[in-house]
């Protein structure tokens, strides 16, 4: 390692550094696409962190609303008519496959199919 990549990584924000390290892993992910290089109305497969876990309803529907983030970028999963998901919780990580939607501008999979990365120690 350079001195030049030694100085940037001193000097890198704890965000940088927390992207960069999530970027390494979801590339290890076979198969998956960069949330960077998602495209509206195309199916994806998607590696990733949970940031957030939400009850949100839609129209009257439970909907459970979590935000997937891989470093490159983020995207909504949206499970229609679930209150809640074991094991879909802040901090886990998770593969999602779907049709990638915009909704109000942010990229979104409904009913996404997963599948969770077990933990360390699982």
């Amino acid at each position: 390692m350079g001195f030049k990549q030694r100085m940037q990584q001193v000097l890198a924000s704890r965000a940088e550094i927390e992207a960069d390290e999530e970027r390494e892993q979801s590339a290890r992910a076979v198969g998956c696409t960069p949330m960077a290089n998602l495209s509206d109305r195309s199916r994806a497969t998607v590696s990733g962190v949970l940031r957030s876990v939400t009850l949100r309803p839609r129209e009257g529907v439970p909907a459970l609303e979590a935000e997937l983030y891989d470093g490159t970028g983020s995207l909504d999963l949206v499970w229609l008519g679930r209150r809640e998901i074991h094991g879909v919780e802040p901090g886990r990580r998770l593969r999602a496959e779907g049709l990638v939607c915009e909704v109000d501008g942010r990229r979104t999979l409904f009913n996404p199919r997963y599948e969770l990365a077990p933990r360390p120690g699982e």
